[in-house]
């Protein structure tokens, strides 16, 4: 999909940092299929452009994202009431596919960095698709909400698995079951972001974040970094990460990345570090096999 023909985003490349800001201000952000599909085309693109080394995701206006697009009424949530060309695009065997977890689970496979610049209202989808994300930072005005039971839902978009890995059980059952409305401290106190900012100094500080990761670390490190981190969260035991920890710290040892790294470092000036994520990554990499969705 090219980037031109975005509806429900807006894409911009500056010094190597993508930001990603959704754009139905009208709407509050709210999520619909157009903004899934476009999201997750996103992703494939700043994977592949090895001139972005960090993403941003904002929203336009006094919203983030206010959660699902409710236009269709009470049928909203019923994907058999869907369009016959909707309703089957999610479809495999007798199960439709969640929309928000097409959507984490494409960031959460991601090789860049991605860092959330939370600018006012994230409630269902708009707080769910965040936790993926590396770091999240939020404006004082942000407030948020897991607010499925009270639409007689459930949690979405792999939520159950990020949440509790980000707040603890207690937290995210609490968040969860009681479906409330809560504000920017709140979830600076659990965990659920890093850093709370004045609506104005919001973006420049998750900038200042990219710019940190841009201007100072490799892109293949970090890219590996990131899926180390991530994966290993599910272990069942630290021997499947002293595995992969052997085998990356002895391809990395020996790339042009890692003596540009130690001559810098010696020579106290900046590192031009040579490799490229998309033809530099180790050899055993992807280590995993992605379960088949059943």
């Amino acid at each position: 999909m090219p980037m031109s023909s975005l509806e429900t985003l807006r894409y911009e490349v500056s010094d190597g940092i993508a930001t990603v800001t959704l754009n139905r201000p009208e709407k509050l952000n709210a999520f619909n299929p157009q903004m899934r599909d476009e999201l997750v085309a996103v992703f494939d693109v700043t994977d592949a452009d090895d001139a972005v080394k960090a993403v941003i995701i904002t929203g336009a206006g006094r919203a983030f994202c206010a959660g699902a697009d409710l236009s269709a009424g009470g049928k909203t949530f019923d994907y058999e009431a869907r369009a016959e060309a909707a309703r089957e695009k999610m479809r495999v065997g007798d199960v439709y596919r969640d929309g928000g977890g097409l959507v984490t689970l494409r960031m959460y496979q991601s090789v860049k960095p991605v860092i959330g610049a939370i600018n006012g209202a994230a409630v269902g989808i708009g707080v769910t698709m965040q936790l993926p994300m590396d770091m999240r930072l939020a404006s004082t005005d942000a407030r948020f909400g897991f607010v499925f039971a009270r639409r007689g839902i459930t949690p979405e978009a792999a939520s159950t698995w990020f949440l509790s890995r980000l707040v603890g059980m207690q937290t995210a059952l609490e968040w969860c079951m009681t479906g409330r409305i809560f504000g920017a401290q709140e979830a600076l106190d659990h965990g659920l972001v890093r850093s709370l900012h004045a609506p104005e100094e919001l973006l420049p500080a998750a900038r200042a974040l990219a710019r940190e990761i841009a201007d100072n670390t490799a892109p293949v490190s970090v890219a590996m970094t990131r899926q180390m981190l991530w994966r290993m969260a599910a272990a069942p035991h630290p021997m499947m990460a002293h595995r992969v920890d052997s085998r990356s710290i002895q391809a990395r040892g020996r790339s042009a990345d890692a003596r540009e790294g130690v001559s810098a470092f010696l020579e106290k000036r900046k590192p031009n570090y040579p490799d490229r994520v998309s033809d530099g990554m180790p050899g055993f990499y992807p280590w995993w096999d992605e379960p088949p969705f059943e």
